[in-house]
């Protein structure tokens, strides 16, 4: 059951077993919608195998994507943070496997394991700040008069 990902990667040893045992193994086909933007979060992944676009929803247009995640990565992180609500919304690009695990028993065990509770809050806090460091050099390279500086 402990495969090789982020997540469990970044807890103490001791405790990824706990953290483990509360996924489940799922696939979504090349073009499944996994989740949209503003529905509730009561899971999450980390992806196995295949590619997933994260996306924004533009009134009136199709959804602009604006990140594409690979193995190992962790699909969504609004499951921690309340109001607990998708701020993107999550297409498979290709044929997808990940393990998926239910948003209330992670909370629950971490409230209840501080240590784990720490090691995923800042594991998903690392996350967050790395989109937000991709998304401000695509910013960047967009309206930026030379460019994020930056080789993507």
């Amino acid at each position: 059951m402990l495969t090789r990902n982020g997540l469990l990667e970044a807890l103490p040893e001791d405790r990824r077993e706990a953290l483990a045992a509360l996924s489940h193994e799922v696939t979504y086909e090349a073009g499944a919608r996994i989740f949209n933007e503003g529905g509730s979060t009561d899971r999450f992944w980390v992806i196995r195998i295949g590619n997933v676009a994260l996306d924004v929803h533009v009134p009136g247009r199709q959804a602009a994507a604006v990140q594409s995640l690979g193995a190992g990565a962790l699909l969504g992180w609004s499951w921690l943070i309340p109001p607990r609500t998708w701020h993107l919304g999550a297409t498979a690009l290709s044929a997808v496997q990940a393990d998926e695990y239910d948003a209330a028993q992670v909370r629950a065990l971490c409230a209840d394991d501080p240590v784990l509770g720490q090691a995923v809050a800042l594991y998903v806090a690392g996350i967050i700040g790395g989109r937000l460091r991709s998304s401000r050099r695509r910013l960047l390279d967009l309206y930026g008069p030379y460019g994020s500086g930056a080789d993507l």
